[in-house]
């Protein structure tokens, strides 16, 4: 597995078992061709300009809203994105083709 994928999930595993913020959060992790991180909060800028900017090898940006998390990593031929969802979401998409009511 290469380095993009098995960090994105690490990094996932960790904004997951954190995401009892109740302000959304943004976070970029920018990984230097040197191993140097350097982390941005809240910048708004594009991944692709920041990690271009740094001269990140790996970038990785962190979306936390509530309970719901998304990670994004890119490197230069490669992406993954990898999302959660809020428990009401997963049951609204788990019961949608359950019968609301039972005629007899």
């Amino acid at each position: 597995m290469s380095d993009l994928f098995s960090n994105a999930g690490r990094i996932f595993e960790t904004a997951t078992a954190a995401a009892t913020a109740q302000a959304p959060s943004e976070l970029a992790i920018l990984i230097g061709h040197d191993g140097a991180i350097h982390l941005v909060a809240d910048s708004g800028r594009p991944l692709d300009s920041l990690a271009s900017h740094h001269g990140a090898r790996l970038s990785y940006r962190v979306l936390r809203n509530g309970d719901r998390v998304r990670v994004e990593g890119r490197s230069f031929n490669q992406s993954c994105l990898l999302e959660s969802e809020t428990s009401a979401a997963f049951a609204r998409r788990l019961l949608a083709d359950q019968p609301r009511y039972r005629l007899e």
